[in-house]
Parts: C-alpha cells; sequence; structure tokens
C-alpha cells in the first residue's frame, strides 16, 4: 500500500512540474512582427537581358500573399494578352510569373507590383517591387517624370495612368482611343507624382487618363484625360504637370419613340444647343412643334400637332457633328395633362425669382390674371420675364423685405399651354428670412486675369455661391449660409461665363482653375467676414 501510495504521489508531483514547465515555455507573444518579406532570389534574375523564357519564379524568405493585384500590378509596355500571375488567394513562399503574350524584340518590361506583395502574417507589405527584363543587349534607363492635377478640383483622382505613346511613321492623333501605349505607369492610390522608367530614347505622346474600365484606350464617355500639347524628346530633364479633365460628350441622340399623344422622346447625350429637330414624312400646312427639355434627364420633348393619321414618321436630327434619320412608330395615346409647378418651395433669396413651369409647353400668358401679396395682403408689382422656351419657364422678379412672406394667386386661364387647356385656380407662397441668419463675405482677389468666375464650394467642390466679375475690384457675397468654404476662381478666357473643360483632338486645354490653399474663415450668421485670395500663391 506505502508503495501505491508513494507511486501516485510521485506522478502527481511529476505531474505539477511538467504542467509549471508547461505554462513557463508558453509563448507570450513576443515582439510583433513589422518587417517586410526578402526577396531570396529570381529565376530569372532581376535585369536579364536578351530574355527568351515564358516563365519567371521570385522567391521569398518567408510566405507572401498577393492582394489587390488587378489594381496594384503595372506591367509596361502593356501586354494584350495577360500574364497569370500566382499564388492569388493564398500563401507562398514564391510569385510565378507565365507570360502568355509574343514579345516586342529589343524591348524592356517592368513589372510593377505596387503594394501587392504582403507577408502572410502580419501583411507588412513588400512596397513597389518591380521586375525588369529586356528582350535585347540592353536594359532601357531613361525616366520621365512629373505631377497629376485636377483641372477643376482641388484632388486628383487616385490611380491614375500615364502613358507614352511612341512617335513615329505609323502615329495618328487617335492612337489614344484605339492603341495601348508604348510605356505605362500609375499612381495607385496615394499618389499625385508619377514616373515612367526603363524608357528608350525617342519621340513620344504624354497622355494621363483616368481609365475606368482599365483597358488602357480612352473613352470619352467614361475616361478622364490629361496631355502635353507638344511632343517630348527622350532623354529630357523637364518635369511635365498633366492637368486631368472630362471632355464635354459629343452630341448623340438615341431612338426617338412616342412617349404620350403628340410627344416625342429624344435621349441625347453632349450639347444640344445647336440642333435641329424636323419631320421628313409629308404634315399638313398647321404643322406645327415645340421642343422642351426634361429638368431631370437628359432627354428632349418634341410636341407637335394636329394629330397625324399615320403608322411612323421619319425623323431626322442634325447638328454640326452629328446626323441622324430615325423612324418613330405613331400609336394613339393619350395627351399630358397641363400640370404646373412653382420653385423655389418655402424660402426664396433677396435676388431669387419665382419661377413657374409646366409639364406641357406653355402658348400664352394672361398677367391679368395672376396678383402677389405680402404677409399684410398688400399687393407687390413683379416683372414677368420672356418664356424660356426650352426649359418652358416663366420667371417672376419682385422686390423683397426681410422676414416677410408672398402668396401668388393664379387664376383661372392664367397659362394656356400647347393643346389649348389652361389651367386652374392655384395659389403659391414663398418666404424670406430674417437678415441675421445670414452672413456675408467679401473677397478681394488679386493676379487675376479678368473675367473671373469666383465660387465658394465645398471641400469635395460643390458649387454653394458664384459670382462673376470683368474688372478688379472686392467680390461680395451677401447673405449666404453660416458654414466653412473654400474659393475656387475660374479664369474665364472665352468670356462665356461657364467652365470650359479642354478636348484631346483639338489639342484645346481646360480653362485655368485656381483653389485657395485653406478654407476661409466660418462664416456666421449676422457677421461680415473679410479674405484674401492671391492668385500666385
Amino acid at each position: 500500500m506505502r508503495s501505491i501510495l508513494l507511486n501516485v504521489s510521485l506522478a502527481v508531483i511529476i505531474g505539477i512540474i511538467l504542467v509549471s514547465c508547461a505554462n513557463r515555455g508558453s509563448p507570450s507573444g513576443g515582439e510583433k512582427d513589422i518587417e517586410p518579406p526578402r526577396i531570396v532570389s529570381t529565376s530569372p534574375k532581376n535585369y536579364s537581358t536578351n530574355f527568351k523564357g515564358k516563365t519567371i519564379k521570385i522567391t521569398f524568405n518567408e510566405f507572401i500573399r498577393i492582394k489587390n493585384l488587378q489594381k496594384q500590378l503595372i506591367i509596361s509596355p502593356p501586354m494584350k494578352t495577360q500574364p497569370e500571375i500566382t499564388p492569388l488567394g493564398g500563401a507562398s513562399k514564391y510569385v510565378n510569373i507565365k507570360i502568355y503574350d509574343t514579345l516586342q524584340p529589343n524591348t524592356t518590361y517592368a513589372f510593377n507590383f505596387g503594394n501587392s506583395i504582403e507577408d502572410n502574417n502580419e501583411g507588412n507589405p513588400y512596397t513597389y517591387y518591380k521586375y525588369v527584363f529586356s528582350t535585347g543587349d540592353y536594359i532601357d534607363s531613361l525616366k520621365v517624370e512629373g505631377v497629376i492635377t485636377d483641372a477643376l478640383k482641388r484632388k486628383p483622382e487616385t490611380f491614375v495612368s500615364v502613358m507614352l505613346y511612341e512617335v513615329d511613321s505609323t502615329f495618328t492623333d487617335s492612337i489614344v482611343y484605339k492603341e495601348t501605349p508604348k510605356y505605362i505607369t500609375n499612381t495607385l492610390d496615394s499618389l499625385t507624382s508619377y514616373a515612367i522608367e526603363n524608357v528608350k530614347e525617342g519621340n513620344y505622346l504624354l497622355v494621363a487618363l483616368k481609365d475606368k474600365n482599365g483597358d488602357n484606350k480612352f473613352q470619352q464617355k467614361s475616361d478622364q484625360i490629361a496631355f502635353n500639347e507638344a511632343f517630348i524628346s527622350v532623354p529630357t530633364d523637364t518635369t511635365y504637370s498633366l492637368k486631368l479633365f472630362k471632355e464635354a460628350k459629343d452630341f448623340s441622340t438615341s431612338r426617338p419613340s412616342l412617349t404620350n399623344g403628340e410627344k416625342i422622346m429624344i435621349g441625347y447625350e453632349g450639347n444640344f444647343k445647336d440642333a435641329k429637330f424636323s419631320l421628313l414624312s409629308d404634315v399638313p400646312e398647321d404643322f406645327t412643334y415645340r421642343i422642351t427639355k426634361d429638368p431631370r434627364k437628359d432627354t428632349l420633348y418634341y410636341w407637335y400637332k394636329p394629330k397625324l393619321e399615320v403608322d411612323s414618321l421619319i425623323f431626322n436630327v442634325s447638328h454640326p457633328e452629328f446626323e441622324k434619320e430615325y423612324t418613330v412608330r405613331i400609336r394613339d395615346k393619350a395627351k399630358d395633362s397641363l400640370v404646373l409647378l412653382s420653385s423655389p418651395n418655402g424660402s426664396i433669396g433677396d435676388t431669387e425669382d419665382l419661377k413657374i413651369t409646366a409639364n406641357v409647353p406653355f402658348t400664352n400668358f394672361d398677367g391679368s390674371k395672376i396678383m402677389l401679396f405680402d404677409k399684410d395682403s398688400l399687393a407687390v408689382p413683379y416683372k414677368v420675364k420672356p418664356l424660356d422656351s426650352i426649359t418652358n419657364t416663366y420667371a417672376f422678379a419682385f422686390d423683397k423685405t426681410e422676414d416677410n412672406s408672398y402668396r401668388m394667386e393664379v387664376l383661372p386661364g392664367a397659362f394656356t399651354d400647347f393643346f389649348e387647356n389652361t389651367n386652374d385656380s392655384i395659389t403659391y407662397v414663398v418666404g424670406t428670412p430674417k437678415k441675421d441668419s445670414f452672413g456675408n463675405l467679401r473677397l478681394n482677389v488679386s493676379n487675376a486675369i479678368y473675367p473671373i468666375i469666383a465660387q465658394l464650394t465645398t471641400e469635395k467642390g460643390e458649387i454653394k455661391y458664384e459670382t462673376y466679375a470683368t474688372k478688379q475690384g472686392p467680390l461680395d457675397f451677401l447673405n449666404i449660409n453660416p458654414g466653412n468654404y473654400f474659393v475656387r476662381v475660374i479664369f474665364d478666357a472665352n468670356g462665356n461665363k461657364k467652365y470650359d473643360s479642354g478636348n484631346y483632338l483639338k489639342k484645346i486645354q481646360p480653362e485655368i482653375v485656381k483653389h485657395s490653399k485653406q478654407q476661409i474663415d466660418e462664416i456666421r450668421a449676422g457677421w461680415d467676414t473679410e479674405t484674401s485670395f492671391n492668385l500666385k500663391d
């Protein structure tokens, strides 16, 4: 019995010792790994010449993973058939590249992995690793550098591609629409500067794209573009600043269709200002039409009368840069009923007009059937501006006082529409706030080339207030909402009172825009603020 107890006690003691030893030896976590992975070897060696192979193997000292490769990897020159790169979605000590494309002779290729390679445990990135090889006898080593800005916004987009197109016997300006570039780099997710490396001596077109679909070609509808006006010659010591802009879309239309009785809908892109719309089918002598624009969509409406007893109409759309004929099927549909709308609703500004529009074109207005009163029921005189036929809007201008309300009474028959319908009785009410609920800002601009457009914007570039100036002098923004604003000044080179973007094929750069570096002092209710903006800063 004593022997058994002794054995049991001994076993317990040994167990306690083992547990104690096990606890004492448990890992405490240690210091966090902050070291990025290291490359042990590459096959073939990085910066190899006379490259003939189809596979590349890069070996690391620890397990790595590849992340966001589609965004991060830049291959220059671009390959028509994308290489296979593994592993994707798993851990490995190797990065394997399998090339399927036919490589160009005497060309230096660069695989820039950006920040896509990181260690498997802690995610420490191997930043901007680049694997380079040449199919010729030497590695091209010239470089083109510069910065990216945005033509209109405070900051440019991220992941902007910067490209060089070789200027040779096959070069045309349309190459950016049809071909991939000779060399390419990308600003990735944080940089506004760029460097295109491993370039050979020659003449090039320098272009930048915010390339939405990643095909390395310019799509006017979706992409932003920037270009250097003159070809560049490499080698060069010049730093090239590229200004990204969105081109105004070329005018075009979609197929018209009949939406309601005697109403044809025409979707469009671009500027419809110089467009003409006409029916080629035979029409009676009393045929007439009107065109209006949808307030919310890029859509025009072609209204016509009288009703045509036909199965279809041949419809023509012409523009200085576009012309097309359409056949529109005609069906028996009900006409739109007249509906009037007013704006603004609720509060109205000192210099703001009260506007009345309708869903059917106006053809007549009777001012004797419209009366305007203030909150004391005193009559308020007003002036009616000429009808804006495209927006189908009448604007009523009148003097206002603070903390007042205004009631517009519209009697039946005040407005007559295209189909001879008239309105019912309607009342619109708007009000003006107290002056001390707003602030005022005086902006002193120096070193401007006039005329200019001065704007107060949010940090994201949303326009809140705007004024136009043709000569030197303080710019006053009165009765503005309290808050924080940035200043943006547009040099209106052609004097058309709006910002004009650029055009690549026409070699037109966007108008110059300057941003204040800091937001102006907070605009406070009941306060007057003054600030200065030196456009040379």
